[in-house]
């Protein structure tokens, strides 16, 4: 039976429409591997670990949570979250080095990659997200002490799914066409308590301009939006113009895909806005952190959701090119 992914399959492979421009290629982790490695001894864990990840920007890559990118990885697309709890945002995927794990290294999130097409003309995932603390270091410490012979010390192992206290984020993707992506991001509370969850789609551009800083750089501008939207602007010179449309009008977060090099290294930073920016707005309340002329080469939309026990909040977002979004 001919089905619509057939035809996409058959446009893709004889007539050149690129169904599979836009897809799961944003990597979990990119921290700690050798793409991201210019130490002098080769030891990729210790030069670039996870919490560096949040406030130095990549090179060679990109990683997020629930993400898509093009097949370029030049423009990103994902979803953090924050729970009130946790130090920082949960943006990306936590595990423990080869060095720290009892046996070597090992992802703790649970993750779950539902559905995908061939062309990625429709994706579903889902993450479980604990209502407390993430415990990052009760993971690396505990396993720390056990030895080969023994078990690893799981997430679940923490207690801190006890009683269903967690979040089922699903992130669904589909495509009206080629370059036309909707999102649909659903969140239950699975908890006996209500609960106040912070999400945050996310989307930048990787940082290929520190090659070629005399060329023109990609850029993400707040646009004026209609019928409860709000709207990003994405210029990229060689993806070209899309538009970003957040249902519920959120606030919109702007800065820099650039390395926070005062606080990781103690030096002056080449803009006033950096990578981590958002993060220091949401868990930090730095209102300043963010770029009040809302415009950069990264951003986040912020959804604030209070959720009755067994409630589900569904937010919907589309990407689209400028063309075709009006």
């Amino acid at each position: 039976m001919q089905t619509e992914e057939h035809t996409r399959l058959n446009e893709a492979l004889d007539g050149g429409i690129p169904w599979r421009r836009w897809g799961p290629y944003l990597s979990e982790r990119q921290w700690g591997t050798v793409r991201e490695d210019y130490s002098e001894d080769g030891n990729a864990w210790d030069y670039f670990p996870h919490e560096h990840a949040r406030s130095r920007a990549y090179r060679w890559g990109e990683d997020g949570m629930c993400g898509l990118c093009d097949e370029k990885m030049q423009m990103c697309l994902a979803v953090a979250l924050w729970n009130g709890n946790d130090p920082f945002l949960k943006e990306r995927m936590f595990g423990l080095t080869n060095p720290q794990g009892n046996h070597g290294e090992d992802v703790k999130d649970y993750y779950y990659y539902l559905d995908s097409t061939p062309t990625h003309s429709y994706m579903r995932m889902l993450y479980k997200y604990p209502h407390a603390a993430f415990p990052y270091e009760d993971l690396v410490t505990t396993n720390g002490a056990r030895g080969g012979d023994e078990p690893e010390y799981e997430l679940i192992d923490t207690g801190v799914f006890d009683d269903n206290r967690y979040h089922d984020v699903y992130v669904e993707y589909a495509k009206e066409g080629p370059d036309e992506v909707l999102v649909r991001i659903s969140v239950t509370n699975r908890g006996p308590d209500a609960t106040t969850l912070h999400v945050l789609p996310h989307l930048w551009f990787r940082n290929t301009w520190w090659m070629t800083p005399d060329e023109p750089k990609p850029s993400l501008r707040a646009r004026e939006g209609t019928g409860g939207a709000a709207v990003v602007e994405a210029h990229h010179p060689t993806l070209g113009d899309y538009d970003l449309y957040c249902e519920a009008a959120p606030a919109l977060l702007f800065t820099e895909n650039e390395t926070n090099d005062q606080l990781l290294f103690g030096r002056a930073n080449a803009s006033p806005f950096v990578k981590d920016a958002v993060n220091d707005f949401v868990v930090h309340g730095r209102r300043d952190a963010v770029n009040p002329a809302r415009e950069g080469t990264k951003m986040a939309a912020h959804y604030t959701l209070d959720l009755a026990p067994g409630e589900t909040r569904v937010l919907q977002l589309r990407l689209a090119p400028a063309a075709a979004s009006s």
